[in-house]
C-alpha cells in the first residue's frame, strides 16, 4: 500500500473520479481518495486495506470493486452512501489517495501527478478531531474513559465492521 497527500482543487468531480479509473485501470491498482479531515492517521488506511484485502480474499466482500471496499472499512460502514461522506468533492481541500495492488510504483506517481503532490512522502496524518468524532460517533464519555488515541478509537471502529455482518 501506498499513500500519496496533497493539497489540491477539484473543479470537475465526475473528470477527477474518470481520471483515478483510469489510472487504476492502466496499473492494475486499487486507488481510493479521501477528504483528509475523515482520516486518522496512515494506521487507519492501513487497517481498512488489509480488512478490505482480507474480506475479498474470504469471499465476504461487500462491494465489487476493491477500492470500494477499502472505502467501506475506512469508514467503518456496510452502507455505501454512508462511506461516501469520507470522500473527496468538488473545491479545494487536502485528501489522501491510497494505492493498493497492481503497479503501486506507477500508480503512486500518477496520483501524485493528478493531485498536484510534491515528490516528498507526507506522512499520513490524523485529520480533523472534530470531524472524525462525529463521523465515528465517539463522544467525550467515550474519550474519558478510555485509556487511547482518537485514531485508536477510529480503528476499533473500523475492526468492528467484520464483527457487524
Amino acid at each position: 500500500m501506498r499513500t500519496v497527500t496533497a493539497r489540491t482543487t477539484i473543479d470537475d468531480l465526475d473528470g477527477f473520479l474518470a481520471d483515478i479509473e483510469a489510472i487504476s485501470d492502466a496499473t492494475d491498482a486499487a486507488i481510493q481518495c479521501f477528504d483528509a479531515d475523515y482520516v486518522a492517521g496512515d494506521r487507519h488506511l492501513r487497517r481498512a486495506v488489509e480488512l478490505a484485502e482480507r474480506a475479498r480474499e474470504q469471499g465476504t466482500a461487500v462491494a465489487r470493486e476493491p477500492a470500494v471496499e477499502i472505502l467501506l472499512y475506512a469508514a467503518g460502514r456496510r452502507q455505501i452512501n454512508q462511506a461516501l461522506e469520507m470522500g473527496v468533492s468538488e473545491g479545494e481541500g487536502d485528501v489522501v489517495a491510497v494505492v493498493s495492488g497492481g503497479d503501486e510504483q506507477a500508480a503512486e506517481a500518477r496520483m501524485r501527478e493528478l493531485l498536484g503532490a510534491t515528490d516528498t512522502d507526507d506522512p499520513v496524518s490524523l485529520g480533523d478531531e472534530d470531524t472524525l468524532r462525529a463521523f465515528f460517533d465517539i463522544g467525550d464519555a467515550e474519550l474519558a474513559v478510555v485509556d487511547s488515541e482518537l485514531e485508536d478509537l477510529v480503528l476499533e471502529r473500523v475492526a468492528l465492521l467484520d464483527v457487524e455482518k
